[in-house]
């Protein structure tokens, strides 16, 4: 049976609005940016702003520094594997 005239879908719209739906909840990506704003102001925080007293009480390790690159370096992974590894809806997995 076909659809009435005034009762039209436009299925392709219907498909694909699920697919973007989910790649904007994707928690990889909410990971990413959390772990990528955080580096970046530990990072700053460790170049820029790191008194010798700090150092002297983390054992001469700037801490803030190495925090912040290895939370860059998790953001980009998390990144990474979210735009490698899309989000697929149940309905279209093969």
């Amino acid at each position: 049976m076909s659809e009435p005239e005034g009762n039209t879908v436009n299925h392709a719209a219907t498909e694909a609005a699920p697919s973007a739906a989910s790649q904007l909840f994707d928690l990889r990506s909410i990971i990413a940016l959390l772990f990528g704003v955080y580096g970046i102001i530990l990072l700053v925080m460790g170049l820029f702003f790191e008194s010798p007293g700090e150092l002297e009480k983390a054992g001469g390790i700037d801490i803030n520094l190495w925090s912040g690159i290895v939370m860059i370096v998790i953001a980009v992974l998390f990144a990474l594997w979210a735009y490698l590894r899309p989000l697929v809806p149940p309905g279209e997995r093969h």
